[in-house]
This record gives structure tokens, sequence and C-alpha cells, in this order.
């Protein structure tokens, strides 16, 4: 730690952002713009340490990186942490772009000021990112104890020190002359998520500048700020093979924070920030019935003394969801739940990990919409046993689902995912650079199957959006639930061209064939 008498920052935690090379044009008014959690959590962790502490959130902020290196400059701290987490899975990796420019820029001012990299990606691959990023540490689990022992280390300036801190992948000479990369003991998990993970750091971050997705807010779009997002329990316990949300924590596991602290913080941002808008960032909200019901329980007075304004959304299972349950996440201010439906062929479905029965899906859909809540359906096109045929069963199934809103994947082998392993060990075409992971970039580019291309699987998935969000019958649905004013600016979404490099290579391949 720095003395208690100098006025020097000890650490800048950086969210990189990223979102306009990540989403196109969708970025400037449709997506979300979310508080960093991990950035949150790990600068509460260090700061009730004795750390000072500052964020810098390029992304809120809309902060080229030239502009984030002379922040932290003028900062002058001892240690950067850039954290690249994201609230699904796709989102640490593709913003790894944004992430690496950002620690260039910082070097060209300061080539000396230490740097370190945290976050799902920099887990599932610590070697390689140090290799390929001017950075100078990379954290091979979630970071705050990590980050901690580092900046302890700093002053010494030992190499013996570095070595000790857990968790760590960096630099290291060797006697013969050599600089390899070494990896220290791992890090353990921290388990007091309510003393230690609180993530009371808001005071840090540029509250006023977050919103919500649009679709959070259908029927009234002018709520989507103020607004944060809040976790109560770290990781999974289910293996998807899609899936690498578990990467930072090295297993599958589960971690609850108590509902107590839970309600303490919403209490904070409705008092403090005025919000009324939240998503619940957990992998899996609806999982533990107790866990959920006592929060539920804990929110339903809340929100009835706000008139009911209360609008949460949080992720679920269709194989989680209790219809006893649905009416208490109703009366506690859920409105909407994100199911994994992923497929509608069950053969696709078992392939992926994600064994469902179709008529269970409905059949849980339709009991959820008429509880009041909304429903988010999200399905991935080109999982490796898909072909035509299976991923016109999954858009068909949307369409009779009819949810709320839909979101259109198409299979991509994130790293810390099982299949990424798989495309590694069976040299599959994966994307050139890290942003070729977004869903939505320019240089999408998603899995191949035995059967199809990856300008086949992408190209449905486009083709499968407009689909759906023009289909007659979804957008009556909305008139009736949301008003007209939704379902104008549905049909305004609509108009949003994603530009496409895979497509555009593949319809030039085929203009020359042709010709």
């Amino acid at each position: 730690m720095t003395n208690p008498t100098d006025g020097r920052i000890d650490l800048v935690l950086v969210h990189p952002g990223g979102r306009k090379q990540v989403y196109q044009t969708l970025a400037d008014d449709l997506t979300a713009v979310e508080p960093p959690l991990w950035c949150r959590l790990i600068a509460d962790y260090c700061r009730t340490r004795g750390h000072r502490v500052a964020i810098i959130d390029s992304e809120a902020d809309s902060l080229d990186p030239t502009a984030v290196a002379l922040r932290i400059a003028a900062l002058d701290p001892r240690l950067v942490a850039l954290v690249v987490y994201g609230h699904q899975p796709s989102a640490s990796t593709q913003s790894l772009p944004a992430a690496g420019a950002v620690a260039r820029a910082v070097k060209d001012t300061a080539p000396h000021r230490p740097i370190i990299l945290i976050g799902g990606h920099a887990a599932a691959l610590p070697e390689r990112t140090l290799r390929e990023e001017a950075v100078d540490f990379v954290a091979t689990g979630e970071g705050p104890v990590t980050v901690d022992a580092l900046l302890r280390a700093l002053p010494t300036d030992l190499a013996d020190a570095i070595a000790d801190v857990p968790g760590l992948a960096f630099w290291q000479d060797t006697e013969e002359g050599e600089r390899v990369v070494r990896r220290s003991a791992p890090a353990p998990l921290v388990e007091d998520l309510d003393g230690a993970l609180s993530g009371d750091a808001w005071d840090l971050l540029p509250m006023d500048k977050y919103r919500a997705h649009n679709w959070q807010c259908f029927g009234d779009m002018d709520r989507r700020m103020p607004y944060a997002s809040i976790y109560t329990t770290l990781g999974c316990p289910y293996k998807c093979s899609f899936c690498c949300i578990n990467a930072p924590f090295g297993k599958n596991g589960y971690r609850f924070r108590s509902p107590a602290s839970v309600i303490a913080e919403i209490d904070l941002l409705i008092e403090r920030y005025g919000v009324r808008t939240f998503k619940i960032v957990d992998e899996m909200f609806v999982l533990n019935e107790r866990h959920v019901t006592a929060i539920c329980e804990a929110l339903i007075p809340r929100n009835e003394a706000l008139g009911g304004t209360l609008n949460f959304w949080a992720y679920a299972r269709v194989d989680t969801v209790k219809p006893a349950m649905l009416a208490i996440l109703r009366r506690a201010g859920i409105r909407w739940l994100a199911l994994g439906i992923e497929s509608g062929s069950k053969h696709v479905r078992d392939g992926a990990k994600k064994a469902l029965r179709s008529e269970d899906i409905v059949g849980i859909v339709r009991a959820i919409q008429e509880a009041g809540i909304n429903v988010i359906g999200n399905y991935i096109f080109g999982l490796p046993d898909d072909d035509l045929d299976s991923m016109r069963e999954t858009l068909d199934l949307a369409k009779e689902l009819n949810c709320e809103f839909a979101n259109f994947y198409s299979a991509m082998a994130y790293p810390g995912s099982p299949l990424y392993n798989q495309a590694v060990e069976k040299g599959w075409d994966l994307p050139e650079s890290w942003s070729g992971y977004s869903q939505h970039s320019y240089d999408c580019k998603p899995l191949a199957t035995e059967k199809l291309s990856a300008a086949d699987v992408l190209r449905f998935r486009d083709a499968a959006f407009t689909e759906y969000f023009t289909n007659p019958r979804y957008l009556k649905m909305v008139d009736q639930r949301f008003g007209d004013a939704t379902s104008r600016h549905i049909r305004s979404m609509t108009r949003h061209t994603l530009r496409r490099k895979l497509l555009d290579e593949d319809d030039g391949l085929q203009e020359r064939v042709v010709g």
C-alpha cells in the first residue's frame, strides 16, 4: 500500500467498452449500457483493504483509448487493471480488442506503468493473452485476491514477491537470458460474498450514464434511465457445451449472497440514485427456490410502496421455473425472464447438453406469460448437429412461442467453453480476431457445422431476426401488450442492417462462380 499521507491512487480499474465495434449501429440507442459488475467488486474488495481506487468506465463515458490513457496519466496509479468480464458468454472475448487498444495507449504514455488484464477470456487463455497484449500480468482466476496481493507485492519490485501472488500469469527472465511466461498457484475463490464482494463502489461510477435495453422498457421507453445491474449469485452449476461463464472460477459452482445483502444494495440504489429499472446479472437467478423466494418476499413491499414501478429482468432455465413461483416473482417486480431455449430440435439440444422437451418449453413459456411476466427467448443457430432443417425448426418454435422479445445467436466456440476446446482439438475454423466472436460485429464468424458453412449459419441467423420481428402475429401481440409506440419502435429496429464481412465475401465468391 501507499503511505496514508500521500495522495497517490493505488489502482485504476478500467472498463474498456468497445460497444460500437461490437454492436455496430445497434450501439447508438438499442443496447444497454451496464454498470461494470467486476470493476465494482474488485474496487470494493481492494478499497476495504486500504487501497486507494478509481474506476474509469470508458463505455459509459464514451472515451477512446487515448482519452482513457490521459485520465490514467492524470491519476498516476501504481497499477492499472483492465477488467474484461461480461454479462453474457461472448462479452469478455469480444471486448478484448478494446482492452488491447487501451493497454497500448497506456504504454505509449507510460511504458513502465504496470497493467493487469482480468476477465473470463483472460482466465481461459492466460498465457496467450499475456503474449498477445501489451500487459504485464494476467489474472488466471476471478481477480480480487490477485489484485490485492499484486498491489502489496509491487513496491518490492522483486521477482520472488511477484511469483508469490496467487492467480497470476507473468513474464519472468531466466538465468539463460530468456523471457518466459510463468504461472503462480491459483488464487482462492472469495466465499464471503456479503463481506468481501458486496460491490459497494457505486460512488466511483458515472451513474447518470447507464441505460437499460430497449425491450426492458417496452410500453414506457422513458424508464430506461436511471438503471443498475446487481448480482445475487456467482457461477453456474450447469455444463452447457457452448458456455464459458465459469472459466474464471475454475469449476462449475454456485456462490450465494444473502438476501439481506441483496436487498440492502437495492434499497441504496432506489434511495440514492432513484433506480427503478434493474438487471439481475446472475447466470441463473431462478434456480434455488429458497434464495429466490427470500429476495422476492423482501422486494414485494418495496415494489408496492413504489406503486409497482420496479422493473427487474433475470435469467432462468425452462427446467428451473416452477409455476408456483411465478406469482411471487411478478409481485416482486420481476417483469422479464430470459430463457435459454437454444434449439427447436431435441437432437440438437441433446448434443449441446440442454435436454429439454419441446412441450415443456411451450408449457412453461405460456405459464410465465399468463403470470404477467414477459419472456425473452434465446436461440442458437449452428450448433454442431444443426442443418438447415433443424435451424428452421428452431425459428418455427420461436415464432410459435411468440415471446415478447427474442435473441438470435449463431454458435460460437468461446474461449473457456468445452466447445472451444473441441474446436481447437479438431482444427475447426475459428474467427481470425477476437472481435469476430461478437454476434453483431462486422467480422462475426460463427462455427461451421458438418452440413453448413459459417456463412450459411450467419445468413440464416440474420434472416431469422428479420422474419421474427416483422412477423404480423408478433407485431400484433406487441401492439396489444405494449401499445402502438412500441410496435413502431420494433419496426424501426428492424431497419438496422448489420454489415457482415463473411456474407460480403461469400456473396462475392458466388458471383464470381456464377460469372
